[in-house]
């Protein structure tokens, strides 16, 4: 007997495709956090490097860059190479969640 004006095949249908769903969205996931994602700031003299789930991981800095007169300079040019990276980890999930971004928060 259908309960609700659901038959048993579109039931075990929407499980089959509820679960193809979870998957790609578990494989996305796991590409977001293995990628690697460099900013950088005034022309590459500062470098961040993160991974994909924004986890930081290294810093280079020229040594061009630093100037003991003017520490506020470096300041700045690590934070902007820090957005660049964590703008580009925002543009990797959007692309690669995409529709299953708002689905993130279903499972």
């Amino acid at each position: 007997m259908a309960y609700g004006g659901f038959g048993g095949g579109n039931m075990q249908q929407l499980m089959r495709q509820a679960q193809q769903m979870q998957r790609k969205l578990q494989e996305a996931q796991q590409q977001i956090a293995e990628t690697e994602l460099t900013g950088s700031a005034a022309g590459g003299m500062v470098e961040v490097t993160i991974m994909g789930d924004k986890t930081p991981v290294a810093v280079n800095i020229k040594p061009e860059a630093v100037d003991p007169e003017d520490v506020e300079m470096l300041e700045d040019m690590v934070l902007a190479a820090l957005n660049d990276a964590m703008k580009q980890a925002d543009d990797l999930s959007k692309e690669l969640l995409g529709p299953l971004g708002g689905a993130a928060g279903l499972m």
